[in-house]
């Protein structure tokens, strides 16, 4: 089944987990834990997502690229303005169980832009 979310006036959080909750098949009346699911989640107005408190410019992402001293960070403002899609899947695969299920479950989450 296919789910159409619009993410107009959303909060972040609680859109990703909806969506991880989707994703995982646990609205299908067939619902099996080891099994991908089927369902796939279309989200609209990515754009329009909100935000609360300060997070729009004190939320940090953090990556490192392996020699010491080689952390790079961004704010959240920064990466939104980028690609508001990459914070949207960013949050949903750390909403979703860390196993092989993961790749094939983040594959059926398209984001239109």
């Amino acid at each position: 089944m296919n789910y159409t979310i619009d993410a107009k006036g959303k909060r972040l959080g609680r859109l990703a987990s909806e969506i991880a909750v989707i994703l995982q098949g646990k609205k299908d009346p067939n619902y099996e834990h080891r099994t991908a699911g089927k369902d796939k989640v279309i989200i609209k107005n990515i754009k329009l997502v909100q935000i609360s408190g300060k997070k729009y410019e004190e939320k940090v992402y953090h990556r490192h690229s392996g020699p010491l001293g080689h952390l790079k960070t961004e704010t959240y403002k920064q990466k939104f303005i980028k690609n508001p899609a990459w914070v949207l899947e960013h949050a949903v695969r750390l909403m979703l169980p860390k196993n092989r299920l993961q790749k094939p479950r983040m594959k059926r989450l398209v984001i239109e832009k």
